[in-house]
């Protein structure tokens, strides 16, 4: 056998090395950015091109036919802050969102719970739940408009009329309006996010259960000390998707009540697109359209500062 001993081995060039690791990361380096710039690419065509050309019209009386503009500084921000219809629009938005989030988050978690056990057709149940979430919220509105129809055709109406009650206004009532459409956006994404959630619930090591119950935990501390803190990562990423698509939710409301009755259902993303398109008041839009994005970053940012803050508290 031949035997290589330290002392014949070249001595280790430090300098040498160090360059070569540095020529290496500079290739890999340049190796990303190629990988990258067909998305930076992507991403300046059809986000920061278009936001930075709303920004300019919304200085400008554009009316998205005519070039012939002009600069009108900020009387169109001026406008959307003294329009009523605008700031009922942003109420709902808000009670939308943060409504919608704190539902689907509160019944979501349980349903994933429930349906993590073992039982006889869990996977069909599973399905089911996940079902409803496949269609789209335009089309759910459309079948729900339907149903809660305010007459006595209505489906809901003509259910209540074999009891003899009376038919209720549900899509003519500002109050019942609001309570159909949120009702329905809870309905119809609990599916969904019980399906991340319950993808989360399947990836905790089940040791730790088993020495929760060495340890004489109950159901609910196995729940508060284990399933929970597990669960973080899925509640922020829920919670994000359910914000940010709340704030600029337009399907559902306006399938369902074209925003009424009045501007009880009304949407800053209607007020957008109705302002901008159906006025043809292109630098209005632009200008609710900027600062609606304004505040969608602002509250979006809050709710991931919050979710993380509370996601450190847990680990």
């Amino acid at each position: 056998m031949t035997y290589v001993t330290t002392a014949a081995l070249p001595p280790l060039d430090e300098a040498a090395y160090s360059k070569r690791r540095r020529q290496q990361g500079r290739l890999e380096d340049v190796t990303s950015f190629w990988f990258l710039l067909p998305i930076l690419a992507i991403f300046v065509v059809l986000f920061l091109v278009p936001l930075v050309q709303t920004a300019y019209y919304s200085l400008t009386d554009f009316n998205g036919y005519s070039m012939d503009m002009h600069f009108v500084g900020l009387s169109n921000y001026q406008k959307v802050f003294s329009d009523p219809s605008t700031l009922q629009g942003l109420g709902f938005t808000l009670l939308y969102a943060i409504t919608v989030m704190i539902g689907v988050t509160v019944i979501a978690i349980p349903l994933a719970v429930a349906l993590n056990q073992k039982f006889v057709g869990c996977n069909f149940v599973r399905s089911v739940f996940f079902f409803f979430s496949v269609p789209s919220l335009a089309i759910m509105g459309m079948v729900w408009k339907y149903i809660f129809s305010p007459m006595k055709t209505g489906v809901v109406n003509s259910v209540l009329s074999v009891f003899g009650l009376g038919p209720i206004p549900w899509l003519s009532n500002n109050g019942l309006a609001k309570f159909c459409v949120i009702f329905i956006a809870i309905w119809a994404q609990i599916g969904w996010h019980a399906t991340l959630y319950l993808a989360f619930l399947q990836a905790i090591p089940a040791d730790l259960y088993e020495q929760a119950t060495v340890d004489g935990a109950n159901a609910w501390q196995k729940f508060a000390h284990i399933t929970l803190p597990q669960l973080m990562p899925g509640i922020v990423t829920s919670t994000f998707l359910l914000m940010s698509g709340g704030l600029k939710v337009y399907d559902l409301p306006y399938t369902m009540t074209k925003g009424g009755p009045g501007y009880s259902t009304y949407t800053v993303t209607q007020s957008i697109i109705q302002q901008g398109i159906g006025q043809s008041q292109y630098g209005v839009g632009s200008a609710l359209a900027v600062l609606f994005f304004i505040a969608t970053g602002i509250v979006v940012f809050l709710q991931m500062g919050i979710s993380n803050l509370i996601s450190r508290r847990f680990q």
